[in-house]
């Protein structure tokens, strides 16, 4: 079996310039770069020169195993190392209108955040790792977090600003003073930098959602919006339409609904009321509450389908009850009064 080509990691130019920063000297920076970044680097270089030349074939799956977890450490830490040296040169006290902005919207103000970030950095004070705030496009939003090794991370996050807390990012000036390492960190962020790669993070697509393409027109409503509504006291006829066949081994309803035989629609529908919303939901909510929620609004229902069905409302830790002779009500059953708070 020929021999993989190994793809060596080149050591990025330093990004900050050492003789600007405030209360960072150029002799802590210049050791940190060369040793710790630059042996990260190193590491990285030589671990992946052993992969490329191992048959994976005739090799112990634990030495992959081992040799991985260590490429993975190697490669992160050049990583965050990189974004660590991006994150310094600027005037930390000075975050432009933009990014404060986006700051407020997802952390409640820019202090509240600067002092949770510094708090995660506090709990590492003495021990090791990194502090980061990071972009989620999953969620299109900011967070801080904390990760004792170089392993740990925010998985499908984008790191924008990094904090070393590794003892060697600050013991060589600051011994074990690292509260006034975090100090000198806060005061020459860059922030122009950062905002600039948080423009950049949020340019990338979240996780693509799933797609029906044959209920592409037909309006949704997710379990954290029922759960809304119950809550908020919203008139809302909620029906639980998965099929007999597995309705009649269902344990649990979710509270506040009633089951209905889908295949009986003709029966019920005139029960129900049009001038309140519906919600109808199966087993996943992936094709008999949409025909249903479908079919309602073909008859003028104001009704929408709830994505995921019972499981997502379970997993989502809705309440539910006891599946009785109270919850079946067979193909004509009396109309659900609305539900108006969650738990009736």
């Amino acid at each position: 079996m020929p021999a993989l080509v190994s793809r060596r990691s080149a050591v990025a130019p330093l990004f900050c310039r050492p003789w600007t920063l405030n209360g960072i000297s150029p002799r802590l920076i210049e050791s940190h770069y060369e040793h710790n970044y630059g042996g990260a680097v190193a590491r990285l270089n030589a671990l992946a020169e052993e992969l490329a030349a191992l048959d994976p074939a005739a090799t112990p799956p634990d030495v992959i195993s081992r040799l991985k977890r260590d490429e993975i450490a190697a490669l992160n830490s050049t990583l965050l190392h990189e974004l660590y040296f991006a994150s310094l040169g600027g005037d930390g006290r000075a975050v432009p209108e933009s990014m404060a902005a986006v700051m407020t919207q997802d952390f409640g103000s820019v202090d509240r955040w600067r002092r949770e970030f510094v708090a995660l950095a506090g709990d590492l004070a003495g021990g090791s790792g990194w502090v980061l705030l990071s972009y989620v496009p999953r969620d299109r939003r900011l967070v801080n977090h904390a990760g004792p090794d170089h392993t740990q991370a925010v998985a499908g996050g984008i790191p924008i600003l990094a904090l070393d807390m590794y003892e060697h990012a600050y013991h060589l000036e600051f011994g074990a003073n690292a509260t006034a390492y975090v100090a000198a960190f806060m005061r020459n962020i860059d922030w122009s930098a950062v905002l600039a790669r948080y423009e950049d993070a949020t340019k990338v697509a979240p996780p693509k959602p799933l797609e029906q393409k044959q209920f592409a027109d037909l309006p949704a409503v997710t379990v954290d919006e029922v759960k809304a509504m119950l809550a908020s006291g919203t008139p809302v006829q909620i029906i639980d339409t998965r099929p007999r066949h597995y309705s009649s081994r269902a344990q649990e309803i979710m509270e506040g609904a009633v089951w209905r035989d889908p295949e009986r629609v003709d029966e019920w529908v005139g029960e129900l009321s049009k001038s309140t919303p519906v919600v109808t939901f199966c087993v996943y909510g992936f094709h008999i509450g949409c025909e249903t929620a479908a079919t309602l609004r073909k008859a003028g229902f104001d009704a929408r389908y709830m994505a995921g069905g019972h499981f997502a409302w379970k997993a989502a830790k809705g309440t539910t009850r006891l599946f009785d002779s109270a919850s079946s009500t067979g193909g004509a059953p009396e109309s659900p009064a609305p539900t108006g708070a969650a738990g009736t």
